[in-house]
């Protein structure tokens, strides 16, 4: 396998282990994963870098609340008070609901719920500073929470069949964990993609206009399509495509054919 992806998914386990241990890694567990790929000093260094650039803690805990804007400061606050009268729930009594919920009890399955919510406000927590806001890190959590226990409903419901996570409720409060983790990341990879999306958008929009600008200005007017595809060298579908991505308001090209 090509050594860059094998570093690449080197990386991702990294950030999970990390993100398990609650956003921190000892230095040895990074060397120890890296070791199959023989980095030097330098390459371990720059992976250090990162995993800090990433709310990650190198042999300590990093502090949580220093990627959180006022407004998600306030926000975080506002969910916490929300949940504040629901009891502490013990690791028993979560698998004691998770049993009740595969039985068939839905009065457990709001119980369940509940005794996560704190946990997912805690694991969104873990991914603020990456460009995603923590409201909308709390509400996929949420939702990935809600789907996780009607999963374990449906897994108690298949007879003598294992669910398609787990088989057994001891193992319900990792699975709804997991859950939660992966729809934030998720969250958070859907929000890079359209932030890349959008700067190629932005690009091929940016490049018609100017050479439109530049042509405008010669011809001391406004330039039909047809003139600026013949001039700038520029095909007509990448004009075409760049006006209608900019909903036909770039400035310089008269977009019903009249000079």
């Amino acid at each position: 396998m090509n050594q860059e992806i094998v570093f690449a998914q080197t990386l991702e386990k990294v950030r999970r282990l990390a993100r398990e241990q609650g956003n921190s890694i000892r230095e040895e567990q990074v060397r120890e994963s890296f070791a199959g790929l023989d980095l030097g000093e330098a390459q371990l260094e720059m992976v250090f870098d990162y995993l800090r650039k990433h709310n990650v803690g190198i042999g300590e805990p990093a502090d949580q609340d220093a990627y959180l804007t006022e407004e998600e400061r306030d926000y975080l606050q506002m969910y916490l008070d929300e949940i504040e009268k629901l009891p502490v729930y013990s690791d028993g009594q979560r698998t004691a609901y998770a049993m009740s919920v595969m039985a068939g009890d839905r009065a457990a399955r709001q119980q369940l719920t509940e005794s996560f919510l704190r946990e997912v406000a805690d694991i969104a927590r873990l991914y603020a500073g990456q460009g995603v806001p923590l409201e909308d890190l709390i509400g996929e959590g949420n939702v990935a929470l809600a789907v996780g226990v009607e999963l374990l409903a449906q897994a108690g419901q298949a007879s003598g069949e294992d669910g398609p996570f787990f088989g057994k409720p001891d193992q319900a409060s990792g699975m709804l964990a997991r859950r939660i983790m992966d729809a934030c990341e998720e969250c958070i990879r859907e929000h890079a993609d359209q932030k890349k999306n959008d700067r190629k958008i932005a690009d091929k929009v940016n490049r018609v206009a100017d050479k439109a600008g530049k042509l405008s200005e010669e011809l001391r007017r406004k330039v039909t399509p047809q003139e600026l595809a013949q001039e700038s060298g520029l095909s007509d579908k990448a004009i075409q495509d760049a006006m209608r991505l900019s909903g036909f308001q770039i400035e310089d090209i008269e977009t019903d054919g009249k000079a």
